[in-house]
């Protein structure tokens, strides 16, 4: 297993490939901590996708821009991701990523580190139950995501919770509508006009980075990610 310390991403923006050793499985991460970082946003990708996922990458490179950490990792294996049943498995799917955050705080670059989600689809869903027993994680931004498939979390969930959804996902929507209802944390609803459930439409991604990169701007305050 590679360690990793602060400077060796001071100077950059690129992304550094890791290995995240969970138990029995190891996972692949693109991890990226820009000059002067004080947070990391840990990405949970949804069902069918992966840390390379094109929508997720673009947010990734916007944070990045702003200052904020960035990890991407696959939430499966190459053998998981196969089995139809395994990619909508949310209590799987938030284990490995509460373990994966668990992992970040016990390397030295990650011990005062300010952590935050951004989920897609399932991986909202992941993020969310995570959230809901992982104290230390203070924002949660979930696209296009199925918040409803944690719907016995949300209750518990202390991060300050931002929905995105784009207007014409109406069946998703209605979902997101009745997950809001059951957070009891602060929380926003944020409906981006004229975008469907994988924001391909033109300038909508682009409201999706910055409504995203706003939210962990305000919750993830600065603080030094090692001690001096």
């Amino acid at each position: 297993m590679s360690v990793y310390i602060l400077s060796d991403f001071m100077d950059t923006y690129d992304k550094i490939t890791i290995s995240i050793p969970l138990e029995n499985v190891e996972l692949k991460g693109d991890m990226a901590l820009p000059a002067n970082a004080h947070a990391l946003v840990v990405f949970a990708h949804g069902s069918g996708s992966s840390r390379l996922s094109p929508r997720n990458q673009l947010v990734a490179t916007y944070l990045n821009s702003i200052g904020l950490g960035t990890l991407l990792f696959d939430l499966l294996t190459y053998e998981e991701d196969k089995n139809y049943s395994t990619r909508f498995d949310i209590n799987l799917l938030a284990d490995r990523l509460l373990k994966a955050t668990l992992w970040v705080e016990g390397q030295n670059w990650g011990k005062n580190v300010q952590i935050g989600y951004f989920g897609a689809s399932t991986g909202a869903a992941a993020a969310l139950v995570a959230a809901s027993k992982l104290s230390q994680v203070l924002a949660v931004v979930s696209r296009g995501g199925r918040p409803d498939l944690a719907f016995s979390a949300l209750p518990k969930v202390k991060a300050a919770t931002l929905l995105i959804v784009g207007s014409l996902d109406s069946q998703v929507l209605q979902l997101n509508k009745q997950a809001y209802n059951q957070l009891s944390t602060e929380k926003k609803l944020e409906v981006v006009a004229g975008a469907s459930h994988l924001f391909e439409e033109e300038g909508t991604m682009d409201q999706v980075c910055l409504l995203a990169g706003n939210w962990f701007e305000k919750h993830l305050q600065p603080i030094p990610l090692l001690n001096d």
